[in-house]
């Protein structure tokens, strides 16, 4: 990483810059804001906020892209509290140990990371989910535990994304056949947000058994078994195209397998399979081709 170090105990900048150094790193120093602001591009700025007669925040401005570590002498609203409001990360007293600078780089640097990370996977979650449209709902007028029931289950994932997003609360995802997992997650983290996709595809017994440790739980289950109920409050979300936006163009298979996964419960396989055009046999087929559970 780049890292700027502005400070003006010239003895202490070359040591941390030296340091620095052996471990790959590449450092300017200067010892006033002046040439500080004559600096681009920096990943890291270790700013002192002892500079005599200087004003330091221009540096923090120009550098809020930027991990920006004040280097302190004593704690004050000067040095720590109004520097961090301005923009900076964090602080470090002085004396202190390089490995405990190197630590507060490296945190914020993961935490860099993740922060663009997390925004890459809400760029993409909003941009898949884009076409199912529910903005008619209030989230926050929800209450937990909910069953949606739907007829395509991205609509009950953008319920959930919305719900994140409005209450500020992260949602283990776990789909329904995932049955250990599920259990696993309510042993160790039973307090925790809970999204269980594809409850449809779960045999009965199943079913009941999850639905019997759902209740006070903070959890929201999407089927596409229009027709279940459960003893906790339920949404619909049901759009006129059968499970297809209008302007989605579906491949045979994927039609079928929908068809599937949504009327055996309701039809026998006799009546299904006729409905479908196909045989009996090929039913059987289409199941074991998808990996459909039928409920018994």
């Amino acid at each position: 990483m780049k890292i700027l170090i502005v400070e003006n105990e010239i003895y202490l900048a070359g040591s941390i810059a030296s340091k620095l150094a052996d471990l790959g790193h590449e450092c300017e120093i200067t010892n006033n804001v002046k040439d500080a602001l004559k600096y681009e591009n920096f990943d890291v700025v270790l700013l002192s906020t002892a500079l005599p007669g200087q004003d330091f925040y221009p540096v923090i401005d120009k550098f809020k892209d930027a991990i920006i570590i004040l280097l302190i002498a004593y704690i004050s609203n000067d040095t720590v509290l109004k520097p961090i409001q301005a923009g900076a990360n964090d602080y470090i007293q002085k004396p202190f140990m390089l490995e405990e600078l190197v630590r507060k780089i490296r945190h914020f640097e993961e935490h860099k990371r993740m922060k663009a990370l997390l925004q890459s996977y809400e760029d993409y979650i909003q941009y898949t989910l884009r076409n199912y449209k529910i903005d008619d709902i209030d989230v926050k007028k929800v209450k937990l535990p909910l069953l949606i029931r739907t007829s395509k289950i991205p609509y009950a994932d953008k319920f959930v994304q919305l719900y994140m997003s409005e209450m500020k609360t992260p949602f283990i995802f776990c789909p329904a056949t995932k049955l250990a997992q599920i259990d696993k997650i309510l042993k160790q983290n039973p307090k925790e947000h809970l999204y269980i996709s594809n409850f449809q595809l779960l045999k009965n017994d199943e079913q009941e058994r999850i639905l019997s440790f759902s209740y006070k739980k903070k959890i929201v289950i999407s089927t596409t078994d229009l027709e279940l109920s459960v003893p906790f409050d339920t949404l619909d979300i049901v759009n006129e195209a059968q499970g297809f936006s209008v302007d989605e163009i579906v491949t045979i298979d994927e039609y079928i397998r929908h068809i599937i996964t949504t009327y055996q419960d309701r039809f026998p396989d006799t009546e299904l399979s006729k409905k479908l055009g196909i045989s009996r046999k090929s039913l059987w087929e289409k199941r074991k081709k998808y990996d459909i559970l039928k409920k018994k």
